[in-house]
């Protein structure tokens, strides 16, 4: 039988088994997790435990977690953030990462901007010259010389960190938590006019929030420049105000005093052209509604849609590049204190009261009277926090993340309950999960299929591996259907086995577990005396036996471990793997060369025995390792 048909069959077997596997408690507070009346024991209740609230089982963790007591760990997990020592030195040459979001925007400079900067700066270089390089030295002095980088750094600190902070740190429910309400609120890098808030949008507006309170996320999401930018909200305007018939009759009078007709001057002729141009944009109101809170079927209306984008007009941003005549507009007005005009400056965010709309807004009944405001966005968005069709909505894709693809509605329905009583507190609805039988089921262990990062990450922290320089990694992402920071619909990933699970990707994952045990990708270090600890050399069968039950815990499969043997003896292996090993040296990409000069770029030796390397890389590339 060839490899191909091999791993075509795993690909199958995959999607069409069913897996059971069995699981105790001690208490914390409110916490009491019933998995022994699931006939699950204490060990395979803390594998499943760390499996769906960590980025993957490190060697030793599940001892730590018997000898806390599962309800404890989870309740650290949940309550008291751990310090991360290891991590912040892991990030501590990534200067993007303490940077706010206008520095990062006047630091990273698109090239189509530097071009501005460079013929502003009396430098003349034709467009079609500016990245020959003849012209290099120039540009790279007045870069130096003014701060400035290409964003392609920037988007490699941005992916380096995601991937170093999934791998290090100790806090990971939170981290878990972070990239789920991420998908959920999805921006994304493909939209240059928001790529640049993308990783202030993740660290001040995500982070903070996962735990807290659901309305508190949701106006911290709605008011954020990477939201506002990749929707389209800050574009979103109404001259139906006070103000801004204000700003036209003004006009027309000075030109009426002075004797001159208003319809045969430019600037009125300009203003007249830009309230029957510009207007309504209903993205975010749409995407608000049906991705954010209620979810599709949650009883609002076209006509409410209009009504919410009608409450956003004038949220907005403050111009954050400071060579911009938008910016130096903005500058120059803010003199006049804005604010007592009903301008309203939170940090990068700005709510421009000459362009929101001051009529009456009614949406799901709930009537909004005129001159309402910023005030009035800020009551919708609690409205629709607190709405019972959200808790629904919010508590299934919660359940769906961590317990099943089809959860319950019954659990669905208790952790909704929780949500309510709670106002939307996400540690209740947690809570209230991991103590119902259902998540602790066999219909949910090990029923989840990992998607590309949490797959890659599982690996390394299985093997005890040392990471350097995680940026190759993105690639075997991206070869695996998961460009995070990339995906263009607001829907986010979609959270489904079948999404991930298909002979293509399957393959990619086959060839990624092989070049990582090789020990051939630079940057990253296997830990090579952990893993011989756990070899057992009397026999290949012993070897992979012991292996499985170190990588793979509590998920013994007499099937996984037999196709492991029959491609570990199968004459292709070899082949494969230094295909697999090769791929990525032979196609190196750009931001390889960027951090070229960083340390342990040059490979490290195999693993001295080939025989466990082969083993380690079957089984990281097995079905059994990709559910969690």
């Amino acid at each position: 039988m060839h490899l191909k048909s091999l791993l075509v069959g795993i690909a199958l077997w995959t999607v069409s088994s069913s897996f059971i596997s069995p699981f105790p408690i001690g208490k914390r507070g409110n916490l009491s997790f019933p998995y022994k009346k699931q006939g699950l024991t204490e060990r395979q209740a803390a594998v499943h435990l760390l499996n769906r609230f960590t980025y993957g089982i490190k060697p030793g963790d599940i001892d730590k977690v018997l000898e806390q007591g599962l309800e404890n760990w989870f309740d650290e997990q949940l309550n008291h953030p751990q310090n991360d020592d290891e991590l912040a030195l892991h990030l501590a040459s990534y200067d993007a990462l303490q940077m706010d979001n206008e520095k990062i925007v006047n630091h990273f400079i698109p090239i189509y901007e530097l071009r501005k900067m460079v013929r502003d700066a009396g430098i003349f270089i034709a467009d079609s010259n500016f990245e020959k390089p003849a012209y290099r030295s120039t540009i790279d002095s007045f870069m130096k010389k003014n701060d400035i980088r290409l964003p392609v750094e920037y988007q490699r600190q941005l992916i380096n960190q995601k991937f170093l902070r999934a791998v290090y740190t100790k806090n990971q429910l939170n981290e878990v938590l972070t990239d789920f309400w991420y998908n959920h609120f999805n921006v994304s890098l493909s939209k240059n006019q928001c790529a640049l808030n993308v990783l202030c949008f993740e660290r001040d507006v995500i982070r903070p929030n996962v735990l807290g309170n659901f309305e508190t996320l949701l106006i911290a999401t709605a008011k954020s420049p990477a939201m506002l930018a990749y929707l389209d909200n800050n574009n979103s305007i109404s001259y139906n105000n006070t103000l801004s018939k204000f700003e036209l009759g003004k006009k027309v009078k000075q030109l009426v005093d002075n004797n001159a007709n208003p319809m045969q001057d430019e600037s009125v002729l300009k203003m007249i052209k830009q309230r029957k141009e510009q207007g309504l944009n209903e993205n975010y109101a749409r995407e608000l509604m049906e991705l954010h809170t209620l979810g599709v079927d949650g009883g609002y209306t076209q006509k409410d849609v209009t009504e919410v984008a009608r409450i956003f007009t004038g949220w907005s941003t403050v111009p954050l590049l400071k060579s911009s005549d938008y910016r130096k507009n903005f500058d120059k007005y803010r003199q006049y204190n804005l604010q007592k005009l009903g301008f309203i400056i939170d940090g990068n965010f700005l709510y421009r009261a000459n362009r929101h709309d001051d009529s009456s807004k009614t949406v799901l009944k709930v009537h909004y009277p005129a001159n309402g405001g910023y005030d009035e966005g800020i009551s919708l968005l609690k409205n629709l926090a607190n709405h019972t069709a959200t808790a629904h909505f919010i508590c299934k894709k919660i359940a769906t993340k961590f317990v099943a693809d089809n959860p319950p509605a019954s659990l669905v329905e208790k952790m909704a309950t929780a949500y309510v009583k709670s106002n939307g507190n996400i540690k209740q609805v947690l809570i209230t999960m991991v103590n119902a039988p259902d998540f602790w089921a066999e219909t949910s262990v090990r029923k989840k299929i990992k998607t590309p990062f949490e797959y890659i990450v599982s690996s390394i922290r299985a093997t005890n591996a040392n990471l350097y320089l995680p940026f190759q990694l993105y690639s075997w992402c991206t070869n695996m259907g998961q460009k995070f920071y990339n995906y263009q619909a607001p829907t986010g990933f979609p959270d489904r086995s079948t999404y991930w699970v298909n002979t293509s990707s399957l393959l990619n994952r086959m060839n990624f577990g092989m070049a990582f045990t090789a020990n051939k990708m630079p940057g990253i270090k296997l830990d090579s005396i952990t893993l011989k600890q756990h070899y057992e050399p009397e026999s290949v069968e012993a070897a992979i036996k012991s292996l499985s039950e170190f990588l793979l815990p509590e998920a013994y499969s007499t099937k996984n471990l037999e196709r492991v043997s029959t491609l570990l003896t199968h004459n292709e292996v070899d082949a494969k793997i230094d295909a697999a090993t090769k791929q990525h040296a032979m196609n190196p990409t750009e931001n390889d060369k960027i951090v070229a000069h960083e340390k342990n770029m040059l490979p490290n030796p195999m693993i001295e025995n080939k025989k466990m390397q082969q083993i380690v890389g079957l089984l990281i590339g097995s079905p059994e390792f990709q559910k969690r």
